[in-house]
């Protein structure tokens, strides 16, 4: 593997550890301490979740213009920030104040989403690129693992404000990792090289902005793959505020399981991620695809029976969590992969951000849908069927995008 995609893996891992202490456990701040409803969280992080949705594609053509490295170095500064300022408002416990700075978490936070895969895709090709991801994938779930198995035990001890701090931290070190170690990719290279003197030389470069946008709405297979795993978000988003909230409010488990449960679901990436990747390397994407979201499914109808049979909370947390971490596994190789993959060379940046933009707008709707489901339904089981509706026209898109693709373009 390339040395910068390694270097990559280990900021993942810093940078996510620090974001895991806190941003699972926003919601039960918002619900727990500061008293907000069901459905009025899932407004907030609705509202939280718009900025980003609406800029993230603004940040994969940043990236291809002002380069990979520098957005995402601009970005962890920002995020730092951002997590000080969050747990300063916590210790006011002011609702304006909280939400403000968690607004502005959360909006900068994703925009790097897009430099971090076009990082990738520069160094890499091929599987070699599947496999790229999957090294990025293994750093965030080691530092996800950590960082929630910390988290959730420290709220009990010492409260969110130490640990908000804590986290702002670990995204501070995270910058000076970037700045120190990370470097600029080819592509961002040809950034920086001043034209000589004469005419201009014909060379590979970013397009206009007006040409970007026209490639992207031109290219019908790769807006029908975006629907398709926006729809696939929908389901697998309710891991954002849908899966704590039940299991804490209606499964009647204490933060600590929640944490342990959060962190089994890191352990299971890190020790089978790679081994499913390099196993599945070859078949195609969008068939990979369809296995992950009907896993998802199936994970959280084993969390719904479970609920409505009274089991015991630490077996419906671990067997739930199981199931659907093979389900993210899974639908984490076509959804990182893809996108660059069906890119032409100069617009992978524009690329990674639509897909994005499109699979945050499932997560979007995931929030505001668990919200109100969690309000309406008491029943576990009518929560769940409800909740994975979208699983059936996300694996009929998938299977026809699947059809249409060039049989390189859509292998692991």
């Amino acid at each position: 593997m390339e040395r910068n995609v390694r270097i990559l893996g280990f900021v993942a891992l810093v940078r996510t550890l620090g974001l895991a202490l806190i941003s699972p456990f926003v919601a039960l701040y918002f619900h727990n301490v500061l008293g907000v409803g069901f459905a009025e969280v899932g407004l907030i992080a609705v509202a939280v979740a718009v900025p980003p949705l609406l800029l993230t594609p603004v940040a994969g053509l940043a990236a291809d213009r002002i380069g990979r490295r520098r957005l995402f170095l601009a970005c962890l500064v920002g995020e730092a920030v951002s997590l000080l300022a969050m747990g300063g408002a916590m210790a006011e416990a002011g609702f304006l104040t909280v939400f403000a700075s968690y607004a502005a978490f959360s909006l900068i936070s994703n925009l790097s989403g897009p430099a971090i895969s076009a990082y990738i895709a520069d160094f890499t090709q091929g599987s070699d690129r599947t496999e790229g991801f999957t090294w990025l994938r293994v750093g965030q779930n080691v530092g996800f693992t950590l960082g929630v198995l910390f988290g959730g035990s420290f709220l009990g001890l010492v409260g969110f404000v130490p640990v908000a701090l804590a986290s702002a931290l670990f995204s501070a070190a995270t910058a000076g990792i970037v700045g120190g170690w990370l470097a600029p990719t080819p592509y961002d290279r040809t950034l920086r090289v001043p034209d000589p003197p004469g005419p201009r030389p014909a060379a590979p470069g970013p397009a206009s902005l007006r040409s970007s946008l026209a490639t992207l709405g031109r290219d019908r297979v790769f807006l029908t793959l975006c629907l398709a795993f926006g729809l696939a978000a929908v389901v697998a988003g309710q891991w954002v505020v849908t899966f704590p909230l039940f299991v804490v409010d209606m499964l009647h488990a204490p933060y600590s399981l929640l944490g342990a449960g959060l962190a089994l679901n890191g352990v299971i990436v890190v020790v089978g991620q790679t081994a499913m990747t390099r196993g599945l390397l070859g078949r195609r994407l969008t068939a990979i695809g369809v296995t992950g979201t009907v896993a998802y499914a199936a994970g959280f109808l084993l969390l719904a029976i479970a609920g409505a049979l009274g089991a015991a909370p630490l077996l419906a947390v671990f067997a739930g969590v199981l199931v659907l971490t093979v389900g993210e596994n899974l639908l984490w190789i076509p959804q990182s992969t893809l996108p660059s993959n069906v890119a032409p060379p100069t617009e992978v940046g524009a690329y990674n951000g639509a897909f994005q933009t499109v699979t945050s707008t499932g997560i979007l709707l995931a929030t505001a849908a668990g919200g109100f489901a969690l309000a309406a339904f008491a029943n576990p089981v009518e929560l769940w069927l409800v909740l994975i509706v979208p699983v059936v026209p996300a694996v009929l898109l998938l299977q026809y995008a699947g059809r249409r693709l060039r049989p390189g373009t859509d292998r692991a």
